[in-house]
């Protein structure tokens, strides 16, 4: 099949222990931004799309269930499991656990770390994470200081310094001994186990003047939280002593101590308890102290929320590079939704849906680069709504960068349906050296024109003379024509035609690794060929191809500094 080809010519245009510094590895061990959840949620989305006469998988026998809990098992196994059961232990919230628990791949629970740590980061926007080297530090401190057999950040004492870090104030009683009880505890003296009381002025989540008592009944250095005030009494069980005021007064009993159902033992008898030593009080508290610690930041907390309920607003994102100088490169973002997936409000017979997008790029080492806010919106008449909802939504951006690696992070939320899903991923800024050949990203378009002169550089999808959409699946029908735009650069130049010598080859290749198309150009034949920049424009119809995976693969043939490129593109037909 013979395909038609244009070319254009363009001028050039970071513990101070061993701990702390284990935390970091782990919050460095991902490079990527986001592909965590919203790749899986799109994967599962995709399918559910899949064609009507696709067999439908039967459902998992209980032994099939039991094997796939094992493999996940083995998978958590090693650090992942350590990460979980005790570097975040205290404070890793049942959603976030759930989520983490769903992941299938190594690289999605990288990612998953490196985000966990991030929302709780006070300053996102700098290189140092203060909550977890804090975190780290809380935990070395509780290994050196509450171990008692087991290690420090297993113990009562260890869980709350590391929840909450240390107290405002603390009544030590290392040794135990002779004790003066409050009034509020019936007063008199008495003799204790060993015994601390931390004080807490303030802790989001559970109130103020939190005090928190930990008893050591076994004398062996392992303090536990106590509900009940008399637990330190270590003269509770000795009759006639260590009498409270009431007991020496004789307006109470000490045997009165066991018959109180308020899961205490004091010797107040009658007398009304504080409302700070209140059964339900107490047993509220406890519990709140048990539940990880509020995330203090609430506009990340809104993103990690999209990440756990990853599949309430798919989308695909893909970045193509396009040179501009020797420093300069554009990076082109295509943000697609399924209108299947978005949801819509009806206004005067017409359905509309709108989705709100932030974008920011930032560099390795969370430096700001660049960032974008923009909305999609879709209008369609109510009675072609149903007709629609095969197609799709697609916004562009392009963003000029400097080569490099950088973070792509995207929060998209359908303003109608108030879903909302957070993307991540790498950008690969690629370095053109002058003296190599090069290439621009292969891009797969579904549509693919030449602009008007005015229009040229500017707008959506509009690469130099051209508007390029990019296709974001890749994936077009037979009856679809395909678009193909790349661009060569740095080749050799004669100097007496001041034009490069050299051929382009294009070969589709099938599944089987069998060629069903190919063809040649001479770039001598190719009108405005240069030296700098060779633009390749292809329509391809598909109508010859069969359904099916294909791979689109160019060969650039430098001649003259005898340099060859191979750049590829993978694509799907369907019928």
């Amino acid at each position: 099949m013979k395909l038609s080809l244009r070319v254009s010519r363009t001028t050039p245009t970071r513990r101070a222990v061993r701990l702390a510094r284990l935390g970091r590895v782990f919050a460095g061990l991902a490079a990527s931004l986001f592909l965590a959840f919203s790749l899986n949620a799109q994967d599962k989305s995709s399918s559910s799309s899949s064609s009507s006469d696709q067999t439908v998988a039967k459902p998992l026998t209980p032994k099939q269930i039991k094997k796939k809990q094992k493999e996940l098992e083995r998978e958590l196994a090693g650090p992942w499991k350590k990460w979980l059961n005790e570097d975040v232990v205290y404070i890793i919230t049942d959603e976030e656990k759930q989520a983490f628990k769903q992941l299938k791949t190594d690289e999605e629970r990288q990612q998953f770390v490196e985000q966990f740590w991030l929302r709780r980061d006070p300053t996102p926007d700098t290189e140092e994470n203060e909550y977890k080297e804090e975190h780290y530090r809380r935990i070395a401190y509780a290994n050196d200081h509450f171990a008692s057999g087991i290690p420090g950040w297993k113990t009562d004492r260890g869980r709350i310094y590391i929840k909450y870090g240390p107290a405002d104030e603390v009544d030590s009683h290392p040794s135990g001994g002779s004790y003066e009880r409050p009034m509020e505890e019936g007063g008199g003296e008495t003799s204790t186990y060993p015994f601390e009381d931390w004080r807490y002025r303030y802790i989001e989540g559970v109130g103020t003047n939190v005090i928190i008592e930990f008893v050591d009944t076994t004398m062996s250095g392992e303090y536990h939280i106590s509900l009940d005030p008399e637990e330190k009494d270590a003269l509770l069980y000795v009759p006639g002593a260590g009498l409270t005021l009431s007991e020496q007064m004789g307006l109470a009993d000490k045997t009165q101590r066991f018959e109180r159902t308020d899961g205490t033992h004091l010797g107040t008898g009658n007398q009304p308890l504080p409302e700070s030593m209140n059964e339900f009080t107490r047993l509220e508290q406890y519990a709140k102290l048990q539940a990880p610690p509020a995330i203090k930041f609430k506009d990340l907390d809104a993103v990690v929320s999209s990440n756990i309920h990853y599949n309430t607003l798919p989308m695909r994102v893909r970045a193509d590079y396009i040179r501009v100088t020797d420093a300069t490169v554009l990076t082109n973002v295509t943000v697609q939704f399924k209108n299947s997936d978005l949801n819509y409000a009806t206004k005067d017979k017409v359905a509309k849906a709108t989705v709100n997008l932030y974008g920011r790029v930032t560099s390795l080492t969370r430096r700001p680069v660049n960032w974008f806010e923009d909305t999609v919106s879709a209008e369609i008449p109510q009675e072609m709504l149903q007709q629609t909802m095969a197609g799709s939504q697609v916004y562009s951006k392009t963003i000029p960068l400097a080569p490099g690696t950088y973070r792509l992070n995207i929060v998209a939320k359908d303003t109608v349906g108030n879903t909302m899903n957070s993307f991540e991923m790498a950008l690969n800024v690629p370095h053109y050296d002058e003296d190599q050949l090069g290439a621009s990203s292969v891009i797969l378009a579904d549509r693919l024109e030449r602009v008007a002169t005015n229009s040229i550089g500017s707008g959506p999808f509009v690469i130099r003379s051209s508007k390029v959409r990019p296709r974001v699946d890749d994936t077009f029908k037979q009856d679809e024509t395909m678009g193909i735009y790349t661009e060569f650069y740095n080749l050799g130049m004669d100097e007496k035609t001041k034009k490069p010598e050299g051929t382009i080859e294009y070969d589709v290749v099938n599944a089987n690794n069998q060629t069903v198309m190919s063809q040649t150009e001479d770039i001598k034949t190719v009108p405005n060929a240069s030296a700098f920049l060779v633009t390749v424009e292809k329509k391809l119809p598909l109508k010859s191809l069969a359904p099916g995976k294909y791979t689109l693969k160019l060969k650039m043939m430098d001649k003259l500094k005898n340099q060859s490129l191979s750049p590829s593109a993978q694509f799907t037909v369907t019928s």
